[in-house]
């Protein structure tokens, strides 16, 4: 099996990250994730305005370039940032709808990110969501109570993905912070 394969599968295998996420609503995620595949077919996506920016950061370019696609077949505008240094610049410069901010990065991390784009009056209200593969739920934690929007378990499916960028949507489709 390639390596483009078996990357493939893991982003294509259900996560149980929603159930983690801290959600007021865990029951409905769950029934919402636990929907068969035919019946969420069925169901039209909602997705945000087209050509909404999304910016992510990720010090892997391989987690970019599969959220770029992913994002881009929707009508997304994506960006990439490498470091949270570079995603703070870029984000200053872009003004993004919508970030995925992942926790572990070389020098500052994904927490020091998140309060830089919390104090900043020009980014603090851009909905952000945190990535990482590490199951403790303290980053979890830690996350929602410094202002995360919400939070991706790595490797997540695109049905989750779409999933939890559709719950940031208002009533015109504009991706907004859930306060």
């Amino acid at each position: 099996m390639s390596f483009f394969s078996k990357m493939k599968s893991l982003w294509d295998k259900p996560s149980n990250s929603s159930l983690e996420s801290g959600s007021s609503q865990p029951q409905a995620q769950e029934a919402a994730l636990s929907v068969p595949i035919d019946e969420r077919r069925k169901k039209p996506r909602l997705n945000a305005v087209a050509g909404s920016k999304i910016l992510i950061i990720d010090d892997s370019k391989t987690v970019c370039s599969m959220l770029e696609k992913m994002l881009q077949q929707n009508k997304y505008v994506t960006s990439s940032a490498y470091s949270a240094e570079e995603g703070l610049v870029k984000a200053q410069a872009d003004r993004p709808d919508l970030i995925f901010l992942d926790i572990v990065l070389p020098e500052m991390d994904g927490f020091a990110a998140l309060r830089a784009f919390r104090k900043n009056p020009e980014t603090e209200n851009i909905p952000i969501m945190m990535m990482s593969g590490n199951d403790q739920a303290t980053e979890i934690f830690y996350a929602s109570r410094i202002g995360a929007d919400d939070f991706l378990k790595k490797p997540f499916s695109r049905y989750e993905l779409f999933f939890r960028i559709e719950k940031l949507l208002d009533d015109e489709r504009r991706l907004v912070r859930k306060q």
